[in-house]
């Protein structure tokens, strides 16, 4: 049986156009699913609706999903003054943005059960760091901290 809602992580995804965005919001939307975390709405979030910035708000853990290194969800989380707990860039793992196309099955399926779920139980079980950032060391603004690790 699912964990009450309210006690689930929230998690947030990308959902742009690219097949690596697509793979995020699949992501987000299983975890829902499968009651590992509680889905809500980015796009409300960085446009600035008070119901949706107010659940971002809320204090709850949170696991953040961008396909890329553009990392749009963080930008909107940042614009409500909000960081996840953890911040997954699928991208990390070797998808590929790829536009027109949709992701390949195979790997989303490793991504999503190698990286990805074992994310959301941590944090449904209180076990991952806040502010645990896994970014293409290209993208981290702190230097070296671990490999993927931003804080």
């Amino acid at each position: 049986m699912p964990a009450a809602k309210s006690s689930l992580p929230l998690v947030y995804s990308c959902s742009g156009c690219s097949s690596a965005a697509q793979m995020a919001n699949a992501f987000a939307i299983r975890l829902d699913r499968a009651g590992l975390a509680e889905m809500s709405c980015i796009a409300g979030v960085g446009g600035g609706v008070p119901a949706l910035v107010k659940t971002a708000q809320s204090g709850r853990r949170m696991l953040a999903l961008d396909g890329c290194v553009m990392a749009c969800v963080a930008a909107c989380l940042r614009q409500a003054g909000v960081e996840a707990d953890t911040h997954l860039v699928l991208s990390s793992y070797g998808v590929k943005k790829t536009r027109h196309a949709d992701a390949d099955a195979a790997q989303s399926d490793a991504v999503y059960a190698t990286h990805v779920v074992p994310a959301a139980r941590g944090l449904l079980d209180g076990e991952t760091p806040p502010c645990k950032s896994e970014t293409p060391a290209e993208n981290r603004s702190d230097g070296p901290s671990g490999p993927g690790l931003l804080r």
